[in-house]
């Protein structure tokens, strides 16, 4: 009997985004425009912290956004409100963004103008992790209900980001939440990562977001 050929799909699909995702990568930074993925679980306030950013940068910086859910079209419509120029990319019950659906979206959203694009992913801590979408910068957002084990449970959206955003400061005495055992457990995970405690609902440490986003911006663009 002839022996049957094994073929591991998922590293081959994985190899192929790479590839995929350097290419649009290099494409954006003659472009001068930088995308960043942003991550986290539903409800963490992704959409509250892009409607806050793009209130505080208005004068400064020409935003894009992609947002990117199963269904339904009401976070794009917000953050046009606020300013943004917006896409809403459906993945048809993907978890997740790769590099394919990135540059489709993009297409449809032009990058001609714009400083900074985000990608709104879907919301989890697993599947986005997993796939490179472009992306010059990862985010991710932990809200303080959510615990500050999160990050024992999700090792990789944390090994993978360059800025952790803690959420919802403002609220944060009313969970048991411990901000000095998260930042250990973040540590444990990514001793490089940039760790912000916030609250785009007050305000609070919303200026050292805004700082980090203009610096990378220029930094891109040099």
């Amino acid at each position: 009997m002839d022996r049957i050929k094994i073929i591991d799909v998922h590293e081959d699909v994985l190899a192929n985004n790479d590839r995929a995702a350097e290419a649009l990568r290099a494409r954006l930074h003659d472009a001068g425009t930088l995308l960043i993925n942003l991550m986290s679980s539903p409800g963490s306030g992704k959409t509250t912290l892009l409607n806050a950013t793009l209130d505080a940068v208005a004068d400064r910086l020409s935003i894009g956004i992609m947002e990117a859910d199963v269904d339904s079209d009401v976070d794009a419509y917000s953050v046009q409100r606020h300013g943004a120029r917006a896409v809403q990319l459906h993945t048809g019950g993907m978890c997740h963004l790769d590099a394919a659906m990135c540059e489709q979206g993009l297409r449809e959203l032009g990058t001609q103008g714009l400083d900074a694009v985000f990608i709104e992913n879907v919301g989890n801590l697993i599947c986005p992790a997993e796939f490179d979408t472009g992306a010059a910068r990862k985010v991710m957002i932990l809200s303080t209900p959510e615990g500050h084990d999160k990050p024992l449970k999700y090792p990789l959206m944390f090994e993978v980001s360059d800025v952790v955003i803690v959420s919802k400061m403002d609220v944060a005495e009313y969970f048991d939440f411990s901000l000095e055992e998260l930042e250990r457990n973040v540590r444990m995970r990514n001793p490089q990562v940039r760790i912000m405690p916030l609250s785009a609902k007050t305000g609070e440490g919303m200026q050292q977001w805004i700082d980090w986003l203009l610096g990378e911006v220029a930094a891109w663009k040099a």
